[in-house]
């Protein structure tokens, strides 16, 4: 899984504390990477990447006392936008000079698109058994 949070900031202090977020995840069990960016066409947009063994790693790692001293606080300043993805398809070069592909299969219910938080604990209408 990977997380992409974006920033809009000309903060001069960001950078660090991006740098104290990422080493705050990177002490949590399932993380495997973790990025930080600057958009090179405008010096106010960064972007934060982090890569997860899963889901409930991610998740888990939420609860960590460094993530939520140093994490959490800059998480919730970025822009509001879906940020957790799924990896379906990852592309890898290998030693031999070509590249390894990997596809995964969704994890996602098959009703995740039309099914709301709390809606699936509930009957569905029309639905007589």
């Amino acid at each position: 899984m990977i997380v992409v949070s974006r920033f809009q900031t000309a903060e001069t202090g960001f950078p660090e504390r991006a740098r104290a977020a990422l080493d705050a995840f990177a002490a949590c069990a399932g993380f495997e990477r973790g990025r930080l960016g600057r958009a090179a066409d405008d010096p106010t947009l960064w972007t934060v990447v982090t890569e997860w063994k899963s889901v409930g790693a991610f998740r888990r790692a939420l609860s960590s006392y460094d993530v939520k001293l140093y994490a959490s606080p800059l998480l919730s300043e970025a822009i509001p936008e879906s940020g957790a993805y799924e990896v379906l398809l990852s592309l890898n070069p290998n030693d031999s000079g070509g590249v390894d592909v990997i596809e995964a299969a969704s994890g996602l219910a098959p009703d995740a698109g039309s099914v709301r938080v709390g809606e699936a604990s509930g009957p569905v209408p029309g639905d007589r058994d």
